[in-house]
């Protein structure tokens, strides 16, 4: 099996660093997967998004992503986020109420809305 290097990191600290077969990401032009090999790519995350790692053991890490960017060179990937959180590390409970709470700004609704769907990744496997 391929596998690339993969780093996921945001402002304030690195997620996850290590061997991976796969990397899947939403970004502003829609939903990315990326294998080893993959043709050198700069993409923008979207707002309130995920990223989806497959370990070369076959762990999947999910983080719900804030903003940013990603590079892919043929064996490398780097995610680059403005913030991010692990789907263990969400507290599901608080970022529902800010989706349900009608006066949360749209930066906390988008970030909430990635919280949520991290979490939900990560129970449908």
């Amino acid at each position: 099996m391929a596998e690339m290097t993969v780093d996921l990191v945001a402002v304030e600290r690195k997620l996850w660093s290590g061997q991976a077969s796969f990397v899947s990401a939403q970004t502003t032009e829609g939903q990315i997967g990326i294998m080893a090999g993959h043709e050198p790519l700069l993409g923008q995350l979207v707002e309130g998004g995920t990223v989806s790692i497959v370990s070369t053991d076959g762990e999947r890490i999910v983080a719900a992503v804030h903003g940013g960017f990603f590079s892919v060179t043929a064996d490398t990937v780097r995610v680059l986020a403005e913030s991010a959180e692990l789907a263990g590390e969400v507290d599901v409970d608080a970022a529902r109420k800010v989706l349900a709470d009608a006066s949360a700004s749209d930066v906390e609704l988008r970030a909430a809305q990635g919280q949520v769907r991290a979490v939900e990744a990560t129970v449908t496997d």
